[in-house]
């Protein structure tokens, strides 16, 4: 049998990458989405990339919300997504923090960023190689977890992922990766 690499991928952190960071948004009315996130989805997915939402949701652990208003929020975003043929591949979230209020939610998680559970958990359910994927993040415990899971982060600071994601692609693509 010939050898068989896996699919590439691109994680995408969700709050300050795909919509604006509204300080723990988890309503309707909070979902503002960032300036060109389903053009860059679109984009991706024409270029052969599985797109993965990785994400801390401290506020479930923190009293603000629930696992479903996170789930409920994430499938709103996906419908906002899918209008312009950005749909994401799959949601991961960790509802954990070490100071929550809510019992259940206390502990030092290993999917919690900057550790790479989330990252590792897709790349195992989907068959992903990480040496041709790559993570879109806004804080430094992103790029610390796509580090730890081997593979490439890259620090999104600006109001349009389209651009930023195309300027990136082509120089990956120029780079040979």
């Amino acid at each position: 049998m010939p050898f068989s690499r896996g699919k590439p991928a691109v994680f995408l952190d969700r709050d300050g990458v795909l919509n604006v960071d509204t300080h723990y948004p988890h309503r309707p009315e909070d979902l503002i989405m960032m300036g060109g996130a389903a053009e860059a989805l679109a984009f991706l997915k024409s270029c052969g990339y599985l797109l993965i939402v990785v994400s801390n949701q401290s506020g479930v652990a923190r009293g603000l919300f629930s696992e479903g208003q996170v789930r409920d929020f994430n499938a709103l975003l996906q419908a906002r997504l899918a209008e312009k043929g950005g749909a994401v591949d799959g949601f991961y979230y960790c509802p954990y923090h070490p100071q929550a209020v809510i019992e259940r939610y206390r502990c030092d998680h290993p999917d919690r960023k900057p550790r790479p559970g989330m990252i590792l958990k897709a790349i195992e359910a989907y068959g992903i190689d990480p040496a041709c994927s790559f993570l879109i993040g806004d804080r430094e415990t992103d790029m610390e977890a796509a580090q730890a899971a081997s593979i490439e982060g890259y620090m999104f600071h600006s109001d349009n992922l389209d651009l930023f994601v195309r300027q990136l692609v082509k120089k990956r693509h120029e780079k040979g990766a």
